[in-house]
């Protein structure tokens, strides 16, 4: 996830910090929450009134996480079909809506040859356990390199399945995957899952147009690392990791009917990338910052949770180099991020049923829980 870095201008580093935004950031704590983890990609719930978080391990392992207690064993074991390293491994987990009474979850994981697979699980009663025997694969896409995988995955408001690819790695997307409506890398996928398969969701933007991926939702990305929906709203909200100067978020309303082109490789955040730079349309990001403060975007959530008041409708994301966490209020088309703290390696972050955010320190095993400092 870490890029290399280049220079920004004191002047516009200077603009980034100041202004009254960052006198506003609320009073947040990153308290302790369970530690003894791996390499945490992903950290979800499963809406079944559990209490349960289930975390997904770079290693192809879901833990399950009852109070603050990490549970012994293992929810779903998939060292044996995924080769971790790098940006490669379990890098996604979603519980279907529906999961009280079909017990179905979805993983996104990279396998032996490095991959894309989307595949579906049912769990055992209980839910402690799902059922190794029951996987049934949705979908896949060759990645002609090892990094850019991309890894979201959530339901919308709509009851669809999202999934995030990047552009299919290398550095400059060399093969324009992410403009390309043929390809499947660099968008964000839109599938029907209700059925035995996945299929392309009901109004797909591109699902009658000759020669493009009817799965395809949004496109125009490098490495979105983490998308999220608004618990309120419904808005979607992406993390785009940058090239060699800026890291992006890009925000979709939930009145959208999709198409959107977020730019790369046209364009990195706001700025022209290639060098005869065509004009759009493309949708501007709502928050560009670049390298002198991080060099790989963790994206969050908005936080809507009730146990930090002052942080409420405001979104948080981190930074995976510089370990810094932000909150924006979002609102307007342009989004201003104060500073809330520092934590080491973000590597996601995570919501359980009542909406109570999470972060994942990515070296030391560790879940944080945002709480109003004292």
């Amino acid at each position: 996830m870490v890029r290399p870095l280049s220079a920004l201008s004191a002047a516009l580093l200077a603009a980034a910090l100041s202004g009254p935004a960052a006198a506003q950031a609320p009073s947040v704590a990153f308290s302790p929450f369970v530690s003894g983890l791996e390499q945490v990609t992903a950290i979800t719930h499963a809406g079944d009134g559990s209490g349960r978080l289930y975390v997904a391990q770079q290693d192809g392992r879901i833990r399950v996480v009852q109070g603050s207690q990490v549970q012994s064993g293992t929810f779903l074991d998939l060292r044996a079909l995924t080769r971790a390293g790098g940006e490669r491994g379990l890098l996604g987990l979603a519980f279907d809506p529906a999961y009280k009474t079909n017990r179905r979850l979805y993983v996104h994981y990279t396998d032996r040859n490095g991959n894309t697979v989307l595949a579906r699980y049912t769990a055992a009663a209980g839910g402690t356990r799902a059922d190794p025997a029951s996987a049934k694969t949705l979908f896949t896409a060759k990645q002609p390199y090892a990094n850019h995988n991309g890894g979201q995955l959530a339901f919308g408001p709509d009851g669809f399945l999202y999934l995030g690819l990047g552009d299919g790695g290398s550095g400059g997307d060399p093969q324009n995957n992410a403009q390309n409506l043929a390809s499947p890398l660099g968008k964000i996928l839109r599938f029907d899952v209700r059925g035995a398969d996945a299929k392309p969701a009901p109004g797909n933007p591109f699902a009658g147009r000759s020669g493009a991926n009817a799965n395809i939702w949004a496109y125009g990305l490098r490495n979105p690392w983490r998308f999220s929906f608004d618990r309120q709203t419904g808005d979607l909200v992406i993390a785009d990791v940058g090239q060699n100067a800026f890291e992006e978020v890009d925000r979709q309303p939930r009145a959208s009917k999709g198409g959107e082109n977020y730019g790369w490789r046209v364009r990195e955040g706001r700025q022209c990338y290639e060098a005869n730079c065509k004009a759009g349309p493309y949708t501007e990001p709502v928050l560009v910052y670049g390298r002198q403060e991080g060099q790989s975007i963790t994206g969050g959530y908005v936080y809507r949770g009730s146990v930090v008041p002052a942080l409420k409708g405001q979104y948080v994301f981190a930074d995976f180099a510089s370990g810094t966490v932000w909150a924006a209020p979002t609102t307007g088309q342009s989004w201003t991020k104060a500073t809330l703290g520092k934590v080491s390696g973000p590597s996601t972050f995570g919501e359980d049923e009542r909406g109570e955010m999470y972060v994942a320190e990515y070296s030391s095993g560790r879940i944080l829980k945002l709480t109003a400092r004292p």
